[in-house]
């Protein structure tokens, strides 16, 4: 783990000097130095004084580079054209087997053939008026609705209405892709 550069970004970010930081803390320089260097592991309890005069959660010291805060600008949003569709699907994030995709219907258009897959979905209806099928069931959903499945049951979804419709989607998988 890189706590020390955690430590020193923040202090540095919060404009903090080292001097501040003892004068806070209680610590000495050499120590926080070691510390910000990782020449030396701190104790949860130094931690915790850490965190406290820096304001930052301590979870948040410890967590590794892999598991903070994503970001993915809307320009930067990974698009793709499904296959035989108009659908365009628009990758907004994705984290330990979860992802979230807005997918956009033109009129007429739907998924396809019924499909399945590993994985639980959850979807928002933003815009428009579709066709959500699975199994013997089927709903017509406006703007506001939600509905979800298992997605290892066979499913479809149909614009029915006059107007582009989006929906939100929400994938959960063990093994994301």
């Amino acid at each position: 783990m890189d706590i020390g550069s955690k430590i020193r970004t923040i202090r540095n970010r919060k404009k903090i000097t080292i001097a501040q930081m003892c004068e806070g803390t209680g610590l000495s320089k050499g120590f926080i130095s070691n510390v910000e260097n990782n020449n030396t592991s701190p104790s949860i309890n130094t931690l915790q004084t850490i965190a406290q005069f820096l304001n930052v959660p301590l979870p948040y010291l410890l967590l590794a580079k892999d598991q903070h805060m994503s970001v993915i600008r809307k320009n930067e949003r990974q698009i793709t054209t499904v296959e035989c569709t108009d659908l365009t699907v628009q990758h907004l994030a994705s984290r330990s087997g979860l992802s979230i995709r807005l997918v956009e219907f033109p009129p007429g258009t739907s998924t396809g053939e019924l499909n399945a897959h590993e994985g639980e979905e959850c979807h928002l209806v933003l815009q428009g008026k579709v066709l959500a099928e699975q199994g013997e069931e089927s709903f017509i959903l406006e703007a506001g609705d939600t509905f979800s499945w298992s997605a290892s049951v066979p499913h479809f979804v149909k614009n029915v209405g006059d107007e582009m419709a989006k929906i939100l989607i929400a994938v959960y998988k063990e093994n994301l892709e």
